[in-house]
């Protein structure tokens, strides 16, 4: 199974270049939610043999990041009202060209990494870099709180790929830690975002430093 983990590791370089040029919110969270269904599958992929335990870790990725975590942007997105990002920081062809540029010099530092053997010539490292940038960008330029969660999501993606590239040094409950944690803190994200939306009727971050005592 380890020759499909670099195609799907291409399809997550993909979700990350959609993710940067889409404004639309629903987009964004399609895009995240496809990003959590390719990260069921290298679970799987990057295990030799398959066994219960990254079976149900696969299962739980893909219901948290695919189903739980998209299903609560989504409630929030319809009680806000709103459908497009409306003027990022940055315009979505220069978040584009940040992305590539991140990528390609991900592909170049990791050939300065003493990496072992396994993982010499894999998309692993370089995915993990290049979509913890891309969710840096997706949290730092957006103007909607929505995009910006989902932007936290993408980075922790990024890391989630990189303990793939390190499962066999590191205990596998720590990954499972990691995905409670997201999912506490996503939640308690939505929870804010829908009382921003009700209080302010807005999710413009900007707006929020304009608030006087």
């Amino acid at each position: 199974m380890g020759y499909f983990v670099d195609p799907v590791l291409v399809l997550v370089l993909l979700a990350n270049f959609f993710l940067l040029g889409t404004s639309r919110l629903r987009a964004i969270i399609n895009g995240t939610a496809l990003q959590g269904v390719l990260l069921g599958i290298l679970t799987l992929l990057v295990h030799h043999e398959l066994s219960l335990r990254p079976v149900l870790i696969a299962v739980g990725t893909t219901v948290i990041k695919a189903i739980v975590i998209p299903w609560m942007l989504s409630r929030a997105m319809r009680e806000a009202a709103i459908v497009h990002e409306v003027e990022p920081f940055i315009g979505y062809i220069l978040s584009l060209m940040l992305g590539a540029i991140g990528t390609g010099l991900a592909l170049l530092f990791v050939g300065t990494l003493p990496l072992v053997p396994q993982h010499v010539g894999s998309l692993l490292i370089p995915t993990s870099l290049s979509t913890v940038l891309t969710g840096f960008i997706l949290l730092t330029t957006r103007r909607k709180a929505i995009t910006q969660v989902a932007g936290y999501l993408v980075l922790e993606n990024g890391i989630f790929v990189m303990g793939l590239a390190l499962i066999e040094a590191l205990p596998f409950f720590v990954e499972v830690g990691v995905l409670l944690d997201l999912l506490v803190a996503i939640f308690v994200m939505g929870i804010i975002i829908l009382q921003i939306s009700r209080e302010f009727a807005s999710l413009d971050t900007t707006r929020l430093s304009a608030l006087k005592e």
